[in-house]
């Protein structure tokens, strides 16, 4: 016995250690099945992170496990998903890990988790999910790397996308949790199935359903050699309203074949409300109700090429109502007659028919009939609309999820009728519209608690317009009127044509931030920095023009006032023309542009600054702050012509580091304030001569340029007294600067010393010395400049240039006492004894050796006083 269990236990030892060792031995083998099975089927970039092969799990079965596994389109949907799959489970025997590569895989049961499917059609037709590899018959080549013979399957956590781009329709399966049960490898079996899922429909901007919730619970009978699926027994509910279906699909050649009933179990409209919002079923057991409701249908026929089933579907209440718990108001006299119906199997003849859908609220009767035909080829629409509603009724009657009651008179009486190749031709003689829209003291606040008070809007429509007669509002601080016209409008909403305006408006207050976010809560900047925010983007299909007029408008520290010009909206720009506004004491008009066309937005504005407080304007405009930042130490105005051009933020203000542009200005009655310049400043104290509080800048013009952050200033002048300055250089957005300022200074300015030793000079050589050229360099930042100049080299130079003139001056006196002397030489009547010389060689060795004395006297004399004035002047000039 001892050796028995002993036997036993080694054979239980190495049982499990094979159980746990296996997964690692057949690892590389069930990769290489996935791959085969992959690359057999499928065209497109196919990943996966990891496979796992368990023989614990399930055992005596194994479970191979794939993580993460995607399919990525190839072009024409490059980067698309086509599919994901956190976790896809497969369940097989055993001894399914010992065939080799080349023969069948059969999988039994098999599980997927948190999965993605998209299927896309682009704008051509064409869909993402044709990735199956073709062989030259352009059939879809078979695998025999896996064989499904299921007797299980769950879906765990999957949504389900259908996208069509051409024709704007986006189906939503979430949430999607289904199951199925039955013995696959039969060719007759019952599959019972449980699904639970929400469901959204929109087609274009307009949402039709949003996340109506699905339960099914169904017996499928399949009959795989026919390829025919009976719904046997099923329990289905829309939210809370339950459906009974019946009947069959089958797959014949080329298409499909329907046989199918749906009916409402009961006709209390009691059970129609549990279409009512999820957010509501809660109290759907105590909503009062009373009247029938009639909900039915069916499909019937072959789905091939272009034939579609018969079908009807047909929605019909008579004089039915509800009241909610807790509020005080009833929703009663229910009319609805809808149908849904294709009698012929071709899609153009499918007829949408609301005639009516009727409601009433205390005395207030709302009606709607539409009826919509041809729709494929040319839709034809026939509908009309009347009544009167108070709003303050609507969340009386109903839970309304609003933050603020509304309030206001509805009333409406308008009638239509068009085809839509007449709105795209713009035959507005086939078109039949006519009435008015109209709404009273309309008050409305939004999630940030602004209110909008709307006194009256109407409209007027016509086949060819919709006239705006009159809009009167007020919001916050701000008033609003509005006039105009709107044509193409049933072009635009059906066909998604250009939208062509023309309105006036007027305003005698307007504040822009009445208009803006005001959520300033803690919460809300942390959600706004998160927040990944996409710029403005102005539509496509819109061709606006709108005259404004404003008495007063208030934008953040500014206020504008008398502004008037004209704004247009076209291919997503916004172009301003003649715009004028007084401000800053002066007035600004403006034209340019902002486009949306790319994905930042970009601007280009031309600015006439006419007669501006300077000081003001530049502490108040940021740009000009930038471009001229010691005009903020200036009092006076300023005339110019600003061009600038730049990217605009998510926000729309202006990037700065992108602006680039020029400006020309003037000065006129201008002051300065030297106390807020430290350029000015630092100056005056190098140079002596110089008191900025007598620089004229009366009349200066001046001419600069800017781009990337850096402003190029042209060289100009200015005045002081009878110095003449010209100043150029540049300076960025950062405040840094890099500027040179040249004096032209008269030598009278440098001291009474310099001006001793030009007394001593002849009038021609004093005439060479008017003015002395001194630069000043200026770097550093306007907050901290530094200041070098080159005043004791140039007073050097001069100093050295006034004893070369003195020098010449004394050589040129020995000159002339040489001169004398030979004169003397040669007077008649000489009675005195000196001994003159006799022969010409003789006269001129006398004058020679004369002219060398003298002028070494004249030299020494001259150097002597040269030292002595050049001693004085030196000293004068840097004693200090």
């Amino acid at each position: 016995m001892k050796k028995f269990f002993k036997i036993l236990l080694t054979v239980l030892v190495l049982s499990f250690g094979v159980l746990f060792a296996s997964p690692y031995l057949f690892k590389d083998k069930i990769i290489a099945f996935v791959k085969k099975s992959i690359n057999e089927n499928l065209n497109a970039k196919v990943d996966f992170t990891d496979v796992d092969l368990s023989l614990i799990k399930n055992f005596p079965n194994a479970t191979v496990g794939i993580k993460n596994l995607s399919v990525i389109n190839l072009a024409p949907f490059a980067g698309d998903t086509l599919f994901f799959g956190e976790t896809v489970d497969l369940k097989m025997s055993i001894s399914q890990l010992f065939k080799s590569e080349n023969e069948q895989l059969k999988i039994d049961e098999f599980k997927l988790k948190n999965s993605k499917c998209n299927i896309i059609f682009n704008e051509d037709g064409i869909g993402n999910f044709d990735v199956a590899i073709k062989k030259d018959d352009e059939k879809p080549a078979e695998s025999n790397a896996m064989a499904f013979e299921l007797t299980k399957y769950a879906i765990e956590n999957m949504t389900f996308r259908f996208l069509d781009k051409k024709s704007q329709i986006d189906f939503l399966i979430s949430d999607i949790n289904h199951e199925g049960k039955g013995n696959m490898a039969q060719d007759i079996l019952d599959l019972k199935t449980n699904t639970k899922a929400m469901i959204s429909f929109s087609k274009g901007n307009t949402n039709f359903i949003n996340k109506l919730a699905l339960s099914l619970d169904a017996i499928i009978g399949i009959d795989s050699k026919n390829m025919k699926f009976t719904f046997k027994e099923n329990k289905a509910l829309l939210n809370q309203l339950p459906l009974n279906f019946e009947g069959f699909i089958q797959m014949i050649e080329n298409g499909q074949r329907y046989d199918l009933k749906f009916d409402a179990p009961s006709s209390d409209f009691y059970h129609f409300l549990g279409l009512i919002p999820s957010s509501f079923k809660g109290e759907l057991n105590k909503i009062q109700s009373s009247g029938k409701l009639s909900l039915g249908g069916f499909v019937k026929g072959d789905m091939i090429n272009e034939k579609i089933p018969t079908f009807d579907v047909h929605i019909m209440a008579n004089n039915a109502s509800f009241k909610f718990p807790d509020l005080p108001k009833k929703v009663e006299n229910i009319q609805i007659n809808s149908t849904i119906i294709n009698k012929t199997g071709f899609l153009n003849d499918t007829e949408i028919n609301i005639n009516p859908l009727t409601f009433k609220i205390d005395q207030d009767v709302f009606d709607l009939k539409t009826i919509l035909r041809n729709l494929m080829e040319n839709p034809n629409v026939d509908a009309s609309l009347k009544g009167r509603l108070n709003l303050a009724n609507l969340s009386k009657a109903y839970p309304v999820d609003i933050s603020y009651p509304l309030s206001g008179l509805l009333t409406a009486d308008v009638e239509t009728k068009f085809d839509m190749k007449s709105v795209e031709t713009k035959a507005y003689q086939n078109i039949k519209s006519n009435g008015t829209l109209q709404i009273n003291g309309f008050d409305y606040k939004d999630e940030n608690g602004k209110l909008m008070a709307i006194k009256m809007a109407k409209l007027n429509f016509t086949p060819s317009q919709l006239n705006l007669e009159s809009f009167e509002a007020k919001t916050g601080k701000s008033d609003i009127s509005v006039t105009g016209k709107l044509e193409n409008f049933f072009g635009y909403l059906f066909n998604n044509q250009v939208l062509t305006g023309n309105f006036v408006a007027n305003s005698n207050v307007f504040y822009v931030s009445d208009f803006m976010n005001a959520k300033s809560t803690d919460d809300t900047k942390k959600e706004t920095v998160n927040k990944q925010s996409e710029p403005l983007k102005i539509p496509k299909n819109i061709d606006f023009s709108l005259q404004a007029n404003a008495k007063q408008v208030f934008y953040d520290n500014l206020v504008l006032k008398n502004v008037n010009g004209k704004l247009a909206l076209k291919e997503q720009s916004i172009k301003l023309e003649n715009v004028l506004t007084d401000i800053f004491d002066g007035q600004i008009g403006f034209n340019g542009f902002v486009s949306t066309k790319e994905t930042m937005p970009d601007f280009q504005m031309n600015l006439n600054l006419n007669a501006l407080n300077i000081a003001e304007s530049c502490s108040k405009l940021s740009f000009m702050e930038k471009i001229l930042p010691i005009a903020k130490s200036i009092n006076g105005k300023l005339t110019s012509k600003v061009n600038l051009s730049g990217k605009l933020d998510n926000q729309m203000s202006p990037q700065i580091n992108t602006i680039s542009g020029d400006l020309l200005g003037q000065l006129l009655s201008t002051t300065i304030n030297t106390s807020n310049t430290k350029i000015l400043e630092k100056l005056s104290s190098q140079l002596k001569f110089f008191d900025p509080k007598k620089l004229n800048l009366n009349d200066i013009k001046a001419s600069l340029t800017f781009d990337k952050g850096r402003v190029f200033v042209k060289p100009f002048n200015l005045k002081y007294q009878d110095i003449n300055i010209i100043v150029g250089g540049d300076h960025g957005f950062d405040q840094s600067m890099n500027y040179n300022i040249k004096f032209d200074v008269p030598a009278k300015y440098l001291g009474s010393e310099i001006n001793t030793a030009l007394a001593k000079l002849s009038p021609s050589q004093t005439n060479n010395l008017k003015s002395i050229p001194i630069n000043a360099l200026v770097v550093g930042t306007f907050k901290n400049p530094t200041v070098t100049t080159d005043l004791k080299s140039a007073s050097t130079n001069l100093a050295n240039h006034l004893i070369k003139e003195q020098k010449d001056k004394l050589l040129n006196q020995g000159s002339q006492q040489a001169g004398k002397l030979l004169d003397g030489f040669r007077k008649p009547g000489d009675t005195t004894k000196t001994v003159i010389p006799t022969s010409k060689a003789e006269i001129n060795q006398k004058l020679e050796e004369e002219k060398k004395r003298l002028e070494e006297q004249a030299k020494q004399k001259a150097k002597e006083e040269a030292e002595k004035q050049k001693k004085k002047l030196l000293d004068k000039l840097f004693g200090n």
